[in-house]
């Protein structure tokens, strides 16, 4: 039975949420506060973490980031009473997985949790435990890449995505092709997909703003281009954006 931890400051809310995730076979534990729900998340150790953007002491967001800043990569989805699209950004730049606004349906919140708590397709574990495209190196045992001289630990997501498009180079992928061949999600918000690659680029372009690695070929999708001028093979129709 997975371990789901509800932290929301309505009370209410948090105990509607434990009631659909009990019915439909889950094992939930609600905390109202940040305190709690953070102690409840190390000593508890849930599979998946339903939080709140706005809670009493700590915002979920702050909380999010001293979580993930330990290195915990807990499948996360937000609650928020904020829906654009900014914020659902500012939500995943803090390390969420997806990101559910206020109101919303429980059942569909169930699925979506159900959704994190499936592991992808193509996740870390699938990964090569070396893998070396042009001056790219993917250390599977570390977790980490090294390019141009740098060595970078990535999360387990980040991992995930580049040792995708570095076994496929030169070939585009739209953000909702990688959200179902790396997140394993058939549905979902895409902006997730590319929050991941901002931060790639952060870490690995010598200039994010004009990345040469991580490419968006338009009308195409996203492609990792070891090399310039590396050829583009045929690939998905589905745009990047």
């Amino acid at each position: 039975m997975t371990k789901v931890l509800v932290v929301d400051d309505d009370a209410l809310v948090a105990s509607s949420v434990a009631a659909y995730l009990t019915a439909a076979g889950h094992d939930p534990r609600t905390a109202t506060d940040a305190v709690e729900g953070e102690r409840a998340w190390r000593t508890w150790q849930p599979d998946a973490v339903v939080l709140d953007v706005r809670l009493p002491g700590s915002s979920g967001l702050e909380m999010l980031t001293r979580r993930r800043r330990d290195g915990d990569a807990t499948p996360v989805l937000l609650l928020s009473g904020l829906s654009s699209a900014d914020d659902r950004v500012v939500g995943l730049e803090h390390g969420a997985d997806d990101y559910v606004t206020k109101p919303f349906d429980a059942r569909e919140l169930v699925l979506r949790v159900e959704a994190l708590l499936r592991r992808g397709p193509f996740d870390v574990q699938h990964a090569p435990v070396r893998l070396e495209v042009g001056g790219l190196v993917l250390d599977g045992a570390s977790r980490t890449v090294s390019y141009r001289g740098r060595v970078e630990e990535l999360t387990p997501r980040e991992f995930a995505l580049l040792s995708f498009l570095a076994q496929r180079p030169g070939h585009p992928f739209g953000r909702r092709e990688l959200l179902r061949r790396v997140w394993g999600w058939s549905f979902g918000d895409d902006s997730t997909v590319m929050v991941h690659v901002r931060r790639l680029r952060r870490k690995l372009e010598d200039d994010p703003a004009r990345p040469a690695l991580i490419v968006n070929l338009r009308g195409s999708g996203y492609a990792l281009m070891p090399e310039a001028g590396a050829p583009v093979a045929p690939g998905s129709t589905e745009a990047a954006r």
